[in-house]
């Protein structure tokens, strides 16, 4: 008798029907004085109390500016403890916290903004080479929903409405804290609290939208899984405005007393690796390239990384290698693979402790409690047997209700039995665990970051000299994949050179989206019925570029 590819994680009471903003209280209530977030480089660190009165602090300022219920309020900066202030502040009036990616170029942050219709920006001041009031600048008389603009730090933008932080924080000691009880007790738990963008089909981002439901349920299965206590410290390198970072890193750690560690701004692996030591981390959050950076630095060897205990490798292939290091050199024993999408809010599988190494090393895990997990057949949608290649498909509290004002691409990602269609292929063994073996969708992942092709093609249409071309991904040891691009030129048109390509992108795309390879071609390899063997050229690249090396590394 046949075996179908369908697993589903215990039914449990683990279910909590809280808010944002009510985790934080509960919080506050069981661990007052014990310390909640530690920002390093901004030298801050908050206990749960203090956490718990800033949010209030700033959600009070968020009243006093007639902030509403599913109003949007965007957040653009790179990881500080006001990320997570407003986060949590944003969730106690209802109103929706847009993550802007701190990477975003100006027609990039003019989409997004526009897609959903901010309200609000908080923004940072700049980050690494991007001036942030610079774009804003270039972009808010084309955003017509943009009121005002609130800076962090001590310059604040040329808006007649806009406002420093500190002028928020300050707007909020004139509304009184029974306004915004009034407030938090019409909110609900199946509100949306967050957007967040992924690629879409055609190339523009879509909006993901995740209730209070969804991001609690999920910080708080993934700090199970791992068995947090109040006595874990959790070093979170990654961006906040993903949901690695603001979901099971800060939700996590807030539904069971585990403290989040902030390294840097961005990850940096010295950093990383100097917090790990200097602040007793228990346990380590990172996509895989982080974990190569760490174990390839100088300093590594010198350093005492022996308090680690566990942590999450996760938002790219794991190569198998890999993993086996960081159990045995950085002492992470209890180490576990997560898989998921920002859709799912966004773990759905995940190794657990105490599964064998094998296991942890070479699988993405099995169903989350409460969650349901099946293959199916990208032909025909019927659920595959064992042991065979199909799209893995989720379901259960974890998805999310829809794309934002976007019904189309809600029905093609979710089907009518509430199935996410992940677009991953993968094959499911006896007892439920799950092998990524490749993607449905046209879509790479570089270093944790998901990148549409389609995106990077229709900015390179645009340079005067291109005629056709087509992006696609490589493989590669550290970042997992890498962009290739293969360029036809217009006749007549002087070959340009890559260092002029690559500044055309970097002047409109995010830097990571920047192809690294690049090829000139007369045509591209099709099928008889005109469609473009993708496949074909990446097999011609890892011959092109010697990349046989990275081809064979083994993933979970």
């Amino acid at each position: 008798m046949t075996t179908l590819a369908y697993t589903a994680g215990p039914v449990d009471d683990s279910i909590m029907n809280v808010t944002v903003g009510a985790a934080l209280r509960q919080a506050a209530a069981k661990w007052g004085d014990a310390e909640a977030l530690v920002s390093r480089h901004q030298n801050i660190r908050l206990s749960w109390n203090d956490l718990d009165a800033a949010a209030d602090e700033a959600a009070r300022g968020l009243l006093a500016l007639g902030v509403g219920r599913g109003d949007r309020i965007g957040i653009w900066s790179p990881t500080c403890a006001e990320w997570t202030i407003l986060q949590f502040a944003s969730a106690r009036v209802g109103s929706i916290l847009v993550n802007v990616n701190p990477a975003y170029r100006p027609s990039e942050l003019l989409y997004a903004l526009n897609k959903v219709g901010v309200r609000m920006v908080v923004t940072a001041r700049q980050f690494k080479t991007s001036d942030y009031h610079a774009m804003v600048k270039e972009v808010r008389g084309d955003v017509p929903s943009l009121e005002r603009v609130v800076a962090l730090g001590v310059e604040k933008t040329d808006g007649p409405d806009d406002l420093l932080w500190s002028d928020l924080l300050a707007l909020g000691a004139t509304v009184p804290a029974d306004a915004l009880a009034q407030r938090e007790a019409q909110l609900d738990t199946y509100d949306p609290i967050n957007i967040q963008f992924t690629s879409g089909t055609t190339g523009n981002p879509k909006g993901a939208t995740l209730t209070h439901h969804n991001v609690v349920n999920n910080g708080a299965a993934i700090a199970g899984v791992l068995g947090y206590t109040t006595a874990d410290r959790v070093c979170i390198p990654v961006p906040l405005y993903h949901c690695f970072g603001m979901g099971i890193g800060n939700l996590g750690c807030v539904t069971t007393g585990a403290t989040m560690v902030y390294p840097g701004e961005s990850f940096e692996p010295v950093a990383t690796l100097n917090t790990i030591v200097d602040e007793g981390i228990t346990s380590i959050y990172g996509v895989p390239t982080m974990f190569i950076s760490m174990l390839e630095a100088p300093e590594f060897a010198l350093l005492d990384t022996k308090t680690l205990r566990t942590g999450i490798m996760a938002g790219a292939p794991c190569p198998v290698e890999l993993m086996k290091r960081v159990v045995d050199e950085m002492h992470a024993s209890e180490m576990t693979i997560a898989y998921g999408m920002t859709e799912t809010s966004p773990v759905s599988t995940a190794t657990r402790r105490s599964d064998g190494l094998d296991v942890r090393c070479t699988t993405v895990g099995t169903a989350l409690p409460n969650v349901e997990l099946k293959v199916v057949s990208p032909d025909t949608g019927e659920t595959v047997a064992v042991g065979e290649k199909g799209e893995l498909c989720s379901k259960g509290y974890i998805v999310m209700p829809g794309y934002w004002e976007d019904d189309a691409a809600t029905r093609a990602a979710i089907d009518a039995d509430g199935w996410m269609h992940t677009g991953d292929l993968a094959v499911m063994d006896d007892n439920g665990y799950c092998n990524i073996v490749g993607r449905a969708k046209d879509m790479l992942i570089r270093g944790g970051e998901n990148i549409y092709p389609r995106e990077i093609e229709e900015v390179l249409f645009q340079h005067p000299a291109v005629a056709g071309v087509q992006v696609f991904g490589v493989p590669d040891a550290k970042m997992g994949e890498e962009v290739a691009a293969w360029i036809s030129l217009r006749e007549g048109a002087a070959e340009p050179s890559e260092d002029e390509l690559r500044t055309f992108c970097r002047e409109r795309l995010a830097h990571f989206k920047v192809p690294r390879y690049w090829k000139f071609v007369a045509d591209f390899p099709m099928t008889v019925t005109g469609k473009v063997q993708k496949f074909k050229m990446r097999e011609a690249a890892v011959e092109d570029w010697n990349l046989q090396d990275a081809t064979n590394i083994v993933t979970a």
